[in-house]
């Protein structure tokens, strides 16, 4: 078991369901929701509130694998911040290092969702999740973490740069999934890469930051900066590299997207709750896919992460 910090954001999640009105229409090379009109009253199906947010997402993930999770987020003492310390306690999360700010509105997001297609839109107001600021490097002499498991914090390269430093002076491994605020600073980003010891990035994003038109590049240019890279490409599944292991893997299963909000803190998360908790890198992988595969099959960004006894089977997934 081990103890792992989860910073980033959390935020509520209203869902927004019908079957017909918020049915995509395609218009050139652009999909929108062609049946709302403005001035418009439209009638919805169901309306469902979930709690979300990259750090929320992957505290679940570690939680359920039996590892000590902690998570340093910030929210307000209103309704929707109260959600979220009710999901974190029924989680068995250390809330205790969670900041309420006075002025602020949790953060919280509206999802159109069509239940036929999967296909979503979200509205978010990041609230007490805009800024990161705050978040004082020193809450990590106190928790001692063995990993650092970092998201999105809106491009705040300083606070990043503090954590990761504070971290790796006390000796823990930090795992990274940069947004897409981070990775507007490619320059600084790149500088932080030094104290990362797993990055994990999707294609486009790899190309953002290094040359490389296909995977093999990408992770090649990504693997001199970082040890372990993982190169997610959608239902393409991806590529990743621990020093000279290499795999190439497809995707866990081919199921219905019910939902696809979450599914790349599931697998993220996924992985490093497996290396936590023993497994080799093949089997890490394979249980992140698995994981990202059981969120989107189901209504909400971590209801379907799996736990640590889930029996798994294989998928396409060949060392090069």
């Amino acid at each position: 078991m081990a103890r792992i910090v989860s910073l980033g954001s959390a935020l509520q999640d209203i869902y927004l369901i019908d079957h017909d009105d918020l049915t995509p229409t395609t218009i050139g090379d652009t999909a929108i929701f062609g049946k709302v009109l403005v001035g418009s009253k439209v009638d919805i199906d169901r309306i469902s509130y979930e709690v979300g947010g990259g750090g929320f997402n992957s505290a679940v993930t570690f939680a359920r694998h039996g590892h000590e999770a902690v998570f340093i987020g910030n929210i307000s003492r209103d309704p929707a911040g109260m959600a979220i310390i009710k999901a974190l306690n029924r989680e068995g999360i250390d809330s205790s290092y969670v900041n309420f700010l006075e002025r602020r509105a949790t953060g919280t997001s509206v999802v159109l969702l069509d239940s036929k297609s999967g296909e979503r839109t979200i509205l978010t107001c990041r609230g007490a999740s805009e800024q990161f600021g705050n978040f004082d490097e020193k809450d990590l002499d106190l928790i001692q973490p063995d990993w650092l498991y970092v998201t999105s914090l809106r491009g705040d390269m300083d606070t990043l740069k503090r954590f990761f430093a504070k971290a790796k002076n006390l000796g823990a491994k930090i795992m990274f999934n940069p947004g897409v605020k981070e990775l507007e600073q490619s320059d600084a980003l790149m500088k932080l890469l030094k104290y990362v010891d797993v990055l994990n990035v999707n294609k486009a994003e790899a190309s953002q930051l290094v040359q490389g038109r296909v995977l093999t590049e990408l992770l090649y240019h990504l693997g001199n900066y970082v040890e372990t890279v993982i190169i997610t490409d959608s239902m393409m599944g991806g590529i990743a590299c621990q020093g000279k292991e290499v795999y190439r893997f497809g995707i866990y299963e081919d199921v219905r997207v019910k939902d696809a909000t979450g599914a790349g803190d599931a697998f993220g998360s996924g992985f490093l709750a497996s290396i936590a908790n023993g497994r080799d890198f093949k089997s890490a992988l394979v249980f992140a896919s698995a994981n990202s595969t059981s969120v989107i099959a189901k209504l909400g960004a971590n209801k379907g992460i799996l736990g640590r006894s889930v029996k798994l089977h294989m998928m396409p997934i060949q060392k090069i």
